[in-house]
């Protein structure tokens, strides 16, 4: 199993239960996919992107009940990230974990497996 991860604000998250289906977040939308994290980039994809923000939640989600929408691309360091080409169903979401935000300011996403 390989799980990965999509911080959201937890208002998007709420939508997207109501709809069935995540669109995306603006960047998302901008880009063309969703931007996905593996564990290991998670901490460092908060600290970048979402620093300050509070309400956010973390998406988990199994590669494999994705299929072939999900593509691994280069992206910050060299690494490659799963990139989500199409919508989430929220069916799909295996757990939602909290992202509290820390002292620094950066939401705190210890515990993702």
């Amino acid at each position: 199993m390989t799980r990965i991860y999509k911080i959201l604000r937890r208002s998007e998250w709420s939508a997207a239960r109501t709809a069935g289906q995540f669109l995306g977040s603006a960047v998302d939308l901008e880009d063309g996919y969703i931007h996905l994290s593996t564990a290991a980039q998670a901490q460092e994809t908060a600290r970048r992107h979402f620093a300050g923000q509070a309400d956010l939640v973390v998406l988990e989600l199994e590669v494999s009940d994705l299929g072939e929408a999900v593509v691994w691309e280069v992206s910050r360091g060299g690494e490659l990230f799963p990139h989500l080409y199409g919508p989430l169903e929220a069916a799909k979401v295996r757990a939602i974990h909290e992202a509290p935000l820390g002292p620094d300011g950066v939401p705190n996403l210890t515990g993702l497996a």
